[in-house]
Parts: structure tokens; C-alpha cells; sequence
């Protein structure tokens, strides 16, 4: 099996899963958060639904720089439109990594801020680990959101709370 086809598998299965969480989100409420540190829950959302992006650009820069390559991500006003965007960034990521092969995977990316490295790894292992683990990271911390302001919880992995399988 081809490194890519494994990713894909995955990508898709992941982003089912994360397509029910942010249907959940109630975006009347874009603006509440939990703590003072912490992102609005539309900011989240949206954040959520950017993320395959980053699958998109480990494949295609081999150098990304905080200083000159971050653009805020959009700020989507309704449901529709954070869904929209989750699904034309996972599109995007499912057909670059189409046209990825075993040995692109080996090269590396770097990211940095300026001068200052931050990771060197080689694209597989940003994949796994700065696209993917990261949706999960952030997907995991929306489901706190969401509960905090009495949403029901999809399952993820199995049933949940407000959700028997």
C-alpha cells in the first residue's frame, strides 16, 4: 500500500467524524469561550475546518515561515459557510495527496519564524503529526466547547454521553 493511500483512508475517515462535530456548532453563540485564554468557539470552528489546509502545504512548500507565510484564516458567519470550508480544505488535501508519491513523503519541511526553526521533519511525519494529530487536538478541545454550552456530543470512537450507538 502506497503511503498516500493510507493517508487518504484516514483522512476521510477523520474528517466524518469532525464534519459531525462542526454541525453541531452553534454559531449564535460564535462568540462565547470558556476562559479569557481561550479561542471564541467560532474562532475554534473555524480553525477546525482550516486544518486540512496544512496537509495541502507540508505537500507543496518545503519551508513554511510564521513571519511571511500566516494569513488568518476566514471567519465564517453562518453553518453553512464552516462547512463549506471544511469541505473544500479536505477536497484540496485528498487530491494533492493523490498526486503524492512514497518518495515526496521522505522530503522535509521545515517550519520556522524568521531565523528561528521550530520543526524539521520529514513530510510523512508532518502529516501525521502537524495536520492530522492537530485536527484531533482541536477537535477534542471543540467537544469541550460544545459540552460546556450543553450541546449534544456526537460519538467519535463509539458512543457518547447524548449519543448511544
Amino acid at each position: 500500500m502506497a503511503i498516500k493511500d493510507a493517508f487518504i483512508a484516514e483522512l476521510k475517515h477523520e474528517s466524518a467524524l469532525t464534519k459531525k462535530m462542526l454541525e453541531r456548532v452553534p454559531m449564535d453563540k460564535k462568540d462565547w469561550k470558556p476562559h479569557e485564554k481561550s479561542m471564541t468557539l467560532g474562532r475554534l470552528a473555524a480553525h477546525v475546518a482550516e486544518i486540512p489546509h496544512w496537509t495541502s502545504d507540508i505537500i507543496h512548500i518545503d519551508e513554511y515561515d510564521f513571519q511571511k507565510d500566516y494569513k488568518p484564516g476566514q471567519a465564517p458567519s453562518s453553518q453553512e459557510e464552516l462547512i463549506k470550508i471544511f469541505q473544500e480544505k479536505l477536497d484540496k488535501a485528498i487530491a494533492d495527496l493523490e498526486k503524492t508519491s512514497d518518495e515526496d513523503f521522505k522530503k522535509r519541511w521545515v517550519v520556522k519564524s524568521g531565523e528561528q526553526v521550530y520543526y524539521d521533519l520529514p513530510k510523512a511525519v508532518a502529516i501525521r503529526g502537524w495536520s492530522f494529530s492537530h485536527l484531533f487536538h482541536h477537535r477534542g478541545q471543540l467537544s469541550v466547547y460544545l459540552r460546556l454550552l450543553d450541546v449534544p456530543i456526537p460519538g467519535m470512537y463509539g458512543p457518547s454521553a447524548d449519543e448511544p450507538m
